[in-house]
């Protein structure tokens, strides 16, 4: 299996240098990955370096506790837009949806959702699996479908566990018949850990050990 056009490859780290960016960006240049997913800060010189080559650039959005404000969310968006960003990967409000209060869960993304696509970017949505039970897995991901969201993601990979089959079985399943499709990041750190999460029915994965994935490493 041809895993490379199914990676963002991921580059999250608090500590993250610039020579590792540069590390990064070179190797999804190389290896034909489907991004370069950074912090914010990170954006205008991923974009850069990536713009005459066909490797997207991305970033996450209130990460990784999914705590910030709606207008930190959407203000944190612009900005990665005005930066050049192509995709981003926003972290739901996890207590909201824990609270059961899922209209202020369903306005939160609704709000990064409209402003990336009236831009023409790419939205993702971390739900954070590993924090709900199947329920509520099954309820965010039908919360981010609504949304018109073009992801549904499982992980931070910043929390307790990273991204299950289990999960991503229960989030293809949500969201079977819409627009909306699956990322599985997170713990994938195998070529074998990748075709699970494909097979469960993701058609994009986070991974941080894209080089092992691929037989590089």
């Amino acid at each position: 299996m041809e895993f490379n056009k199914y990676i963002d490859h991921t580059l999250l780290a608090p500590d993250a240098t610039e020579d590792q960016v540069d590390e990064v960006i070179q190797q999804a240049i190389d290896n034909n990955f489907h991004t370069v997913m950074v912090n914010p800060y990170w954006v205008e010189k991923v974009h850069q370096a990536l713009k005459d080559t066909d490797v997207a650039t991305a970033c996450v959005i209130g990460f990784p506790l999914g705590a910030n404000t709606t207008n930190t969310k959407v203000a944190e968006a612009e900005d990665a837009i005005s930066n050049g960003v192509d995709e981003i990967d926003m972290v739901m409000n996890i207590g909201e949806m824990k609270s059961g209060h899922y209209g202020n869960v369903e306005k939160d993304i609704q709000e990064v959702v409209d402003v990336g696509h009236k831009s023409g970017k790419l939205v993702k949505v971390i739900i954070e699996t590993c924090l709900l039970t199947d329920d509520e897995i099954v309820k965010a991901s039908k919360i981010v479908a609504k949304t018109g969201a073009d992801f549904v993601k499982s992980s931070t990979g910043f929390s307790t566990e990273g991204a299950t089959v289990h999960g991503i079985k229960l989030m293809s399943k949500a969201v079977e018949g819409t627009n909306t499709a699956v990322k599985a990041s997170g713990g994938i750190h195998t070529a074998q850990d990748a075709k699970a999460m494909i097979n469960a029915g993701a058609t994009r994965l986070g991974v941080s050990h894209s080089m092992a994935i691929i037989g590089k490493e």
